[in-house]
């Protein structure tokens, strides 16, 4: 897959991508044309590559954590993060109308795809199955997070003529997502396992990846019963062998891509396809160029110490003045505080210095308003260790992996009153054990617990399993927790004056408008082309 990502440097102009209705007439005439175009498996073959590259960009994958409690944007306002996370964003925000417009560039790609591949000539009927299949899948996709996005959205089962595209209405948000419901279950017999799959078709679509979207459209929806049955199969192995990878760590490193927890990640390849958002994430001393993406306070000390107690619980052990020993390991895997040890894949390392006034003049120490992190932390999850220079790298990122297949079996056994010690031990006793939890009180299901209880440990266990990778601000979204979690100060390390916040850093003022801000606006300018596109409430 790696190899075919490097084609998609040539994109057919037949694909009449940009798909906002002032764009849809703007055809060159010196490229392919429709009815010359589908000639061959390879020329299907290069479309199916660029609906690939549409499912996701490497920016939203990282800001979008920082619209939610885990990180801040501190600098700019990349993929809208500050203005999202700062409730003060309204219907003409880019990132909205690039949302929007990218998707939708998305779905009109896979609908062309599935609309013409049939025209192939003396092709494989069961390759054009598969990568129709694909499509589908992908369209799909498209269709969820938009929806997650905007709640009601156009539904595009087929490529709309312009006319139609200016005068779509939206559809009900349970109708999209039966569809991308019934879509998974279609494909599924057209799609292989990952245990099908030749070294060179890595990163494809199967059976596997449809069903890990399945279940999560599932768990957003809080259809529990499903999510159950959808992950035991899984589970079972009915999708494919998927199991943890041993090392939390080395899950995030280059040399580890494919291993078998990896469901799907969206596809890079050193010089030809890259992301460099680690130049502005990355501790100053480690090549960065300056920090935009810090963690926060709160998403450090959602991290349990190793005897499994929150750090405000008695008899945690957790001490303010070393707070970073005997913590979740998950942490060091995740967050950079003051003292890390960097290391890098020579094998070399040094310390981090963050804390202001201990080491004067390093470029990684705290100082307000300086290019340096305004929270005290930096981010390690997915430093690629064979980076190129300006910190490019070429390391895939995950969408898709087997420790959320396992936490959501996890939390929809408990919202049905069915957790026990043997769902425990499938699921957060497993996790925990894989991120380098002993102690028998961190690793042992607490029969004392009840439902609220166990709830609270399950969403931390999404916390710090999964921060910094994007997932947060949809957990606090479907939780409705978002205007609890949202509205106030977002903190940074213990670096101010005690009179303020027990001296955590004040960094960022938030709001969270429960009446409006769990759906976004539909874009100022779509509906300034469609007049039938309706608003979202409040907005």
């Amino acid at each position: 897959m790696k190899n075919i990502l490097k084609q998609i440097k040539f994109i057919p102009v037949v694909l009449l991508l940009l798909v906002s209705c002032e764009d849809l007439d703007l055809v060159p005439e010196n490229q392919f044309t429709d009815a010359t175009y589908w000639t061959s498996v390879d020329k299907a073959q290069t479309f199916l590559n660029t609906a690939y590259s549409q499912m996701q960009n490497s920016s939203n994958f990282f800001y979008n954590e920082a619209l939610s409690d885990n990180a801040y944007n501190g600098r700019g306002d990349n993929a809208g993060a500050a203005s999202i996370a700062a409730g003060i964003y309204d219907p003409s925000l880019g990132r909205l109308k690039s949302e929007w417009n990218d998707r939708y560039a998305g779905i009109k790609t896979c609908n062309l795809i599935i609309e013409n591949i049939d025209r192939v000539p003396n092709a494989d009927q069961a390759v054009i199955a598969r990568m129709k299949a694909e499509a589908r899948f992908l369209r799909a996709f498209q269709h969820f997070q938009l929806t997650t996005w905007f709640g009601d959205i156009p539904l595009l089962k087929k490529d709309p003529s312009l006319q139609e595209a200016k005068t779509i209405s939206r559809t009900p948000h349970a109708e999209v997502v039966e569809f991308i419901l019934d879509e998974l279950d279609a494909i599924i017999p057209a799609l292989p396992k990952n245990t099908q799959l030749a070294e060179a078709e890595r990163g494809r679509i199967t059976v596997g990846a449809a069903a890990a979207l399945k279940a999560r459209v599932l768990l957003y929806e809080s259809r529990w019963q499903d999510v159950i049955e959808t992950t035991e199969d899984f589970m079972a192995m009915t999708y494919g062998q998927y199991s943890l990878f041993p090392s939390y760590e080395g899950l995030f490193q280059a040399q580890n891509e494919y291993n078998s927890e990896d469901i799907l990640s969206l596809q890079y390849v050193l010089v030809d396809r890259m992301w460099g958002e680690f130049f502005d994430m990355a501790p100053i001393s480690a090549g960065a160029r300056l920090n935009a993406l810090a963690p926060t306070q709160e998403l450090v000390d959602s991290y349990l110490m190793l005897n499994g107690k929150r750090i405000n619980e008695a008899g945690s052990g957790y001490n303010e003045n070393n707070p970073y020993i005997n913590r979740d390991p998950r942490l060091t895997g995740t967050v950079v505080y003051d003292q890390y040890i960097w290391k890098e894949g020579n094998g070399s390392s040094h310390i981090i210095n963050i804390k202001p006034g201990v080491s004067p003049g390093n470029p990684d120490e705290y100082v307000q308003g300086s290019s340096a992190t305004p929270t005290g932390y930096y981010t390690r999850k997915y430093y690629d260790t064979q980076h190129l220079t300006s910190l490019n790298s070429g390391l895939n990122l995950m969408l898709f992996r087997y420790a959320d297949i396992l936490l959501m079996y996890a939390e929809a056994k408990n919202e049905l009153g069915q957790m026990n010690s043997t769902v425990w031990d499938q699921t957060i006793k497993a996790i925990r054990t894989r991120a380098g939890f002993t102690d028998a009180a961190a690793l042992s299901f607490d029969s004392s617990l009840n439902q609220t209880g166990l709830q609270e440990i399950i969403r931390n266990e999404r916390r710090t399993e999964f921060g910094m990778e994007g997932l947060r601000i949809f957990d606090i979204r479907r939780w409705k927790i978002a205007e609890d979690v949202l509205n106030g100060y977002a903190h940074g390390a213990k670096f101010g004056p005690s009179s303020v916040d027990n001296g955590y850093l004040r960094v960022n003022l938030r709001a969270f408008d429960p009446d409006k801000h769990y759906l976004w606006p539909v874009p100022r300018d779509e509906r300034l082309i469609n007049t039938n596109l309706s608003q979202n409430p409040n907005w």
